[in-house]
């Protein structure tokens, strides 16, 4: 598995070519993606490629999003029941589905309710034998609060796993289906111990998902096979290909020429000529989304509300919508996307009027303003298409009422390391929900517990008592009053300047069928036929 950038270049060029075309004799979908993953085990990632690459082609979770939806369905587990206190959770699992079979493993079991509770002792317990394999972190399962949520863990039988929880927690199930839950194969983890190997684990991937890895060359493609023993039914075609493709200009003139069948993210100025193209469908949809500008509010003058409110009248949102999204995106008033439930209408959102700005600033002692830093993403995320030139237009509009700003940016590890150590004044983020629930936004962004590494590190008693009730609350519209509540608090505080809900595009060729885009910007083939 493991390759120097020469060494998978030259691969690339030597064996892809050929390969596919071989492969073509039989079915072969090829995507276009945008990077690589951090690892095949989605426990461990962070990454949309991440996931996409291991999570969805070759895992499966007990609970699972509907391809194309944000509604949960039964995953491996069959059916569940929830006690009357909102605590004990006993999970009926299915039988009959067998694990695949790779270079490294043949197994001798189906899945049963060992691999489920080795699957969570694994992230949970540092007492287990892989916790510290392959790094020992594994950040989705810490930002869920899962360490301090899970009190216990049990096997029934073979067939029933009971999870018993600390506190009631409404979220719990659809937690349940993110990606880095996915199950592992508790047999497969043994052998690879015994053997001396355990990080196989993660670079060898063995699951029950509808493919199964067969090579990776790093950053630039990936092959699977179809499994043809998955529970669901085998796929409807017989290979599947990942073309790594950073540079969206090179993804779309790739899709054009046939080189791929579904290509992810294309840029906004390259959509009339994808559009007008009779061999292409172009895909759109609100984003599930939200792209932010975040105050830092330990540094001065950030710590005001007044200048916080002043920023958000100074930038003109409806400009940044026009020159940096090309119309593709609707303007944010709330922290959380108006298609999530419990997204209040109510709120009004700050107009851009810099003479009322000015006078903020003077009312909080900013009469002739001050200078300050502006971090802007680099790279492309699907809530941003251009950060500097994002950044550009706002440093324009705050130098009107004073404030004279300088623009800055790393590398995007190195950006996102500083960001969770507080360096900056003024930081772009922004954040597509993993789940269809105001938990995901508000808690996971804004909560006093989240303020440690969050962009704006803000800690608000009155919103965090709202949204830490509304996640131990189980009544719907109780949730609802207590989320709509929140935003308004939002508002008033303006610990962001919110900027967007971007619109998100992907291209397949005419002859793809059944292929869904997911609201929470995963890539899912499985249900997908080639004409």
């Amino acid at each position: 598995m493991k390759f120097n950038l020469l060494t998978a270049s030259i691969m690339a060029s030597l064996v892809l070519i050929p390969a596919l075309s071989a492969e073509a004799k039989e079915a072969t979908l090829v995507f276009c993606s945008e990077g690589g993953p951090e690892s095949f085990n989605p426990q461990l990632g962070t990454a949309g490629t991440t996931f996409d690459a291991s999570a969805t082609p070759i895992y499966n979770r007990l609970v699972e999003f509907s391809p194309g939806s944000t509604e949960t369905k039964p995953g491996l587990a069959e059916s569940w029941t929830i006690s009357p206190d909102g605590l004990v959770y006993t999970f009926k699992l299915r039988q009959n589905v067998k694990w695949q079979t790779t270079k490294d493993f043949t197994p001798t079991r189906n899945f049963n309710a060992d691999d489920v509770v080795f699957s969570f002792e694994r992230m949970w317990k540092e007492d287990n034998a892989y916790h510290k394999v392959s790094g020992g972190t594994y950040t989705y399962f810490a930002e869920t609060s899962m360490p301090d949520v899970l009190k216990s863990i049990e096997k029934v039988d073979d067939n029933t796993v009971r999870i018993t929880l600390n506190a009631p927690n409404s979220p719990f199930t659809n937690i349940l289906a993110l990606y880095s839950f996915s199950i592992l194969s508790k047999e497969y983890a043994d052998q690879m111990l015994k053997a001396g190997t355990p990080e196989k684990l993660d670079t060898n991937p063995v699951g029950t998902g509808p493919f199964v890895l067969v090579d990776y060359v790093k950053d630039s493609t990936i092959r699977y096979k179809a499994n043809k023993d998955y529970w669901k039914g085998a796929p409807k075609f017989d290979n599947l290909v990942f073309s790594i493709t950073t540079d969206a200009a090179t993804r779309a003139s790739k899709i054009e020429k046939g080189e791929c069948h579904v290509m992810a993210y294309p840029n906004a100025a390259d959509l009339p000529k994808l559009k007008a193209d009779k061999n292409l469908k172009v895909l759109q949809q609100e984003g599930f989304n939200v792209a932010y500008l975040g105050f830092n509010v330990e540094k001065k003058p950030f710590n005001d509300k007044k200048v916080r409110q002043a920023l958000n009248m100074a930038i003109d949102k409806t400009n940044l919508i026009k020159a940096v999204y090309l119309g593709a995106a609707t303007p944010a008033v709330n922290p959380i996307p108006p298609t999530l439930w419990s997204y209040n209408k109510q709120v009004k959102d700050y107009s851009y009027d810099p003479a009322k700005a000015k006078k903020l600033l003077e009312e909080a002692g900013y009469k002739d303003g001050f200078e300050t830093t502006l971090w802007y993403m680099p790279v492309v995320r699907p809530y941003n298409p251009n950060g500097q030139k994002m950044a550009e237009a706002m440093q324009a509009d705050l130098a009107k009422v004073g404030v004279k700003v300088k623009l800055v940016t790393y590398e995007w590890k190195e950006y996102l390391k500083r960001q969770r150590e507080g360096e900056h004044d003024m930081l772009q983020l922004g954040w597509t929900g993993d789940y269809p629930d105001p938990d995901n936004f508000l808690n996971t962004l804004l909560s006093c517990d989240a303020a440690k590494t969050s962009t704006s590190r803000w800690c608000d008693k009155n919103f965090d008592d709202l949204v830490v009730k509304a996640r131990q609350v189980s009544d719907v519209k109780e949730r609802t009053k207590l989320y709509e509540e929140a935003q308004k608090v939002f508002k008033e505080e303006a610990p962001w300047f919110t900027v967007a809900h971007s619109i998100v595009n992907e291209i397949t060729r005419a002859n793809v069928e059944g292929y869904k885009m997911s609201p929470l910007g995963s890539h899912d083939f499985q249900e997908v036929s080639l004409k």
